[in-house]
């Protein structure tokens, strides 16, 4: 099992030195990968629980977000370069970018200078987005109910600009004639794409089988709850002639590791599933590992445990609770 770092840049205050020390342990823990959020804005009605839609569109989170409108939080997607600059050896990547607030050609290109910046450490993470209001405030309101087309769309452009070095494609969202753009990426084919599936194993096999995609990444994501992403995602893959086994498979998923022993009663989507004592954490590992979980996204509480905490977690994690996961 993997261990990456999902990065505190959505609270409702966070610093850069913060981030700055959180990445440095991963780097220094031998972490495979340090993520960001993709986060535009928090609405005012946010506050007042009034939302159109919750978290995800997952019926278990309230109508509101879990950071106020007036936070002091980082947009994810200029972190990036940032950790390329500051990292020699984790691997880096947003978890996961909303395709319709980006022009599909500027993001595959950017992408690809990234992949140089880091020296081809890049994991490119793609989702739909859920939420309207940001979707107004990126200005891609018209894209909301064709949202899932969208991320078609960058996928197939990102391959095509990834692997030719001139390129041209006509689509419903992009239509531009044979071009170059710079730079291709450092890895070959191509970075590794991570699907963001919430809602749908059948469109998220569909979509990694057709465009061999690398992994999916799912939230707050149970044992039970992965057994049953797995067991759906490999069925679509198999009738497609590919393997579950070559696709990572991973959870955004707090983490904190208590004194006393917490109540981990599933309770859908908001359980305590990575919140307890060591104990309880080494057991709830362990049940991920048969359950086919290839790496947890390491994500600190919104609020209430400072990064100092997080720092002595991850150390805890590492030297005292995977030994005993990996031991089993």
């Amino acid at each position: 099992m993997k261990l990456a770092l999902y990065l505190p840049t959505f609270r409702d205050h966070v610093t850069v030195q913060e981030l700055a020390d959180l990445t440095d342990l991963a780097e220094e823990l031998d972490f495979d990968s340090v993520w960001t959020l993709d986060r535009i804005i928090v609405p005012e009605a946010s506050d007042r629980g009034e939302l159109q839609y919750p978290f995800g569109m997952m019926d278990q989170f309230p109508l509101q977000m879990p950071v106020g409108s007036k936070g002091k939080w980082f947009q994810g997607w200029p972190i990036l370069p940032w950790l390329a600059a500051r990292t020699e050896k984790v691997r880096i990547g947003m978890s996961i970018t909303d395709t319709p607030y980006r022009a599909p050609a500027v993001f595959a290109a950017e992408c690809a200078t990234i992949d140089h910046l880091s020296h081809g450490r890049l994991n490119v993470g793609v989702g739909a987005g859920w939420m309207p209001e940001e979707f107004d405030a990126a200005s891609a309101t018209h894209l909301f109910p064709r949202r899932h087309a969208h991320v078609r769309e960058t996928i197939e452009i990102c391959l095509g600009i990834w692997q030719n070095e001139i390129f041209e494609y006509h689509g419903e969202f992009a239509d531009f004639g044979p071009s170059g753009f710079g730079h291709q990426p450092v890895q070959k084919p191509h970075p590794p794409i991570y699907f963001s599936g919430l809602k749908d194993p059948k469109r998220s096999a569909n979509r990694v089988a057709k465009y061999g995609l690398s992994g999916w990444i799912g939230i707050q994501d149970s044992p039970a709850e992965l057994t049953e992403w797995r067991t759906a995602i490999a069925r679509e893959l198999e009738e497609k002639g590919k393997s579950i086994d070559d696709l990572d498979m991973c959870s955004m998923i707090w983490f904190t590791i208590t004194d006393t022993e917490t109540d981990q009663t599933d309770n859908r989507k908001v359980s305590n599933l990575l919140i307890g004592t060591e104990q309880q954490i080494v057991d709830r590992l362990k049940a991920y590992q048969e359950a086919g979980l290839t790496m947890p996204l390491l994500w600190p509480p919104f609020a209430d445990v400072p990064v100092s905490k997080t720092l002595d977690d991850l150390k805890r994690l590492k030297y005292d609770i995977m030994p005993k996961v990996e031991a089993s």
